[in-house]
């Protein structure tokens, strides 16, 4: 991706449970890697710090801490981020401090039940306390939120973005209807100006319920993600006037184009990035 594509920002994630997946143990190897290679081509990195990260299943909670009381809990959730923020707020990769990922969702996604909101506000209050240097941005979803409670909670705002989806059983829902003006004027309704706000995850590849993109066939991944929607989202997004947008789907572009033989995803990411969009 950092060779071939060129892109100049990335978002990654140190995830609770991979950071710490044995109570007290930290383990950085894979983050430190990609954090040290973003760094040698001047790639600038949102890093993901917090109970839930995206990726699914959304909540990437250690299976240690569910035995854990409530102040116990807290109190290893905030050595954690605080052994995250310290080991990279020096690395000159970091740009910005992504603290959860769409944390103030009020319905069941993914694998929560452990998941506790009420220390989002702490946190994020914790990581500009240990690192005053860098700014944070908060996540909310562009489609199933108000934001109110995100919009405002960071430095930055971030939303998702995704244009067409399947329901749990399987059937598919669109947002094609909605204009681009829907997130501008949601925006301004807050008093967020779009040069605060980016699109973190800007939907480019299929969308999958109980099936992955190896069991699934390729006539039914293009009814969610194909050539002309990925262009579509492209477009989308830009008429929207936000500075910055991040792509969710690079595993499954490279994926298509080693294992498929089909590189026109991974060219027509290529190009926009080359065009400096």
């Amino acid at each position: 991706m950092l060779d071939e594509l060129k892109p100049k920002y990335i978002r990654i994630a140190a995830t609770w449970s991979e950071t710490e997946e044995q109570d007290g143990v930290f383990t950085t190897e894979d983050v430190d890697w990609q954090m040290d290679e973003a760094s040698k081509r001047n790639v600038k990195v949102i890093l993901v710090v917090g109970q839930k990260a995206p990726r699914w299943p959304e909540c990437h909670v250690p299976q240690w801490t569910k035995i854990l009381d409530e102040n116990v809990y807290r109190n290893k959730l905030f050595n954690y981020v605080r052994f995250v923020v310290e080991r990279y707020k020096n690395n000159k990769a970091l740009e910005l401090w992504q603290v959860e990922n769409e944390p103030f969702i009020k319905f069941a996604f993914g694998e929560c039940s452990h998941y506790r909101d009420q220390l989002v506000t702490g946190e994020i209050a914790f990581v500009k306390e240990l690192d005053p240097v860098h700014k944070t941005i908060v996540t909310d979803s562009g489609e199933l939120s108000t934001w109110g409670k995100a919009v405002h909670a960071g430095d930055l705002f971030g939303t998702t973005l995704y244009r067409v989806v399947r329901t749990p059983r399987g059937y598919l829902w669109s947002y094609d209807w909605l204009p681009a003006a829907f997130y501008r004027i949601k925006a301004g309704l807050w008093g967020r100006k779009l040069n605060e706000m980016y699109v973190v995850e800007l939907q480019a590849e299929p969308w999958f319920t109980d099936t992955d993109p190896t069991n699934t066939p390729i006539t039914e991944q293009e009814k969610t993600m194909n050539p002309d929607r990925l262009k579509n989202h492209i477009e989308y997004v830009q008429r929207i006037g936000v500075s910055r947008a991040y792509l969710w789907g690079v595993e499954w572009w490279y994926w298509m184009k080693e294992k498929q033989n089909d590189s026109r995803y991974w060219n027509i990411v290529k190009g926009v990035i080359n065009k400096g969009n």
